[in-house]
């Protein structure tokens, strides 16, 4: 986990215990072990594990504030990410992990489990379905997602959840700059403000990465997000 220690240190200014190492181990083996039967990730050497899975996870500290607290979802969380990297390092978040294929909703469960994370819940559901629903609209603090889809199909999936004045965070890689404006009426749209777009720089990895933030400024109309498969095939302008 040398390469994680480091880069969290560089990259966050981040000391991560022994438990927490401890804990990216084993949910690094679980990974693995999975995946051996399972299709979760086509990441599975140490390295990438460390850099491209856990290290990418953790940059979302980069837009919340020191030792957060509060309500997180994360949306389309895929094997967990980001949102049970960032539970390991900010225990007093409350984390839901938003994934529709069932396996991974079940991975998740396990490795949360397993690590005996509590304050973690996963839904296995559609994010146009978690929008809609009352007990999660506009109910978190932070909505995350990491590449799920393009930044104006994104926000229709994000914005919903959060309460105003809370905030959506996009992972997004190269294109982001160029998603950003092409989403700009979307998230004005959906209640979002100006995006903020700001850099991470991962050890060893020469594509580019960003995190594009928007703050929740204004309620989102009802009438968000659309049916599932609609944000996608139609995305707003």
């Amino acid at each position: 986990m040398e390469l994680l220690i480091d880069g969290a240190r560089t990259l966050l200014n981040l000391e991560l215990t022994p438990a927490q190492v401890a804990a990216f181990q084993t949910y690094a083996d679980e990974l693995r072990a999975w995946n051996e039967r399972f299709n979760l990730t086509a990441i599975t050497d140490d390295e990438g594990i460390q850099v491209k899975h856990f290290l990418d996870s953790l940059s979302v500290l980069l837009a919340l504030p020191a030792g957060a607290a509060g309500r997180l979802i994360d949306v389309g969380t895929g094997a967990g990410f980001p949102g049970l990297p960032l539970k390991i390092v900010c225990p007093d978040l409350r984390v839901t992990l938003v994934e529709a294929t069932g396996k991974k909703a079940a991975f998740c469960e396990a490795v949360a489990a397993k690590l005996g994370l509590s304050g973690v819940t996963v839904v296995k559901a559609r994010a146009e379905e978690i929008g809609q629903a009352p007990e999660h609209r506009e109910q978190y603090d932070w909505a995350v997602a990491r590449a799920v889809a393009e930044l104006a199909v994104l926000a229709e999936y994000l914005l919903p959840l959060v309460r105003v004045g809370g905030q959506a965070i996009a992972q997004k890689g190269a294109g982001a700059p160029a998603e950003t404006r092409a989403a700009e009426a979307a998230v004005r749209q959906l209640g979002g403000g100006p995006a903020q777009t700001r850099p991470v720089a991962l050890p060893d990895l020469a594509d580019a990465r960003y995190l594009v933030v928007y703050a929740k400024v204004a309620a989102t109309p009802p009438a968000y997000p659309r049916r599932v498969g609609v944000p996608s095939k139609a995305p707003l302008r």
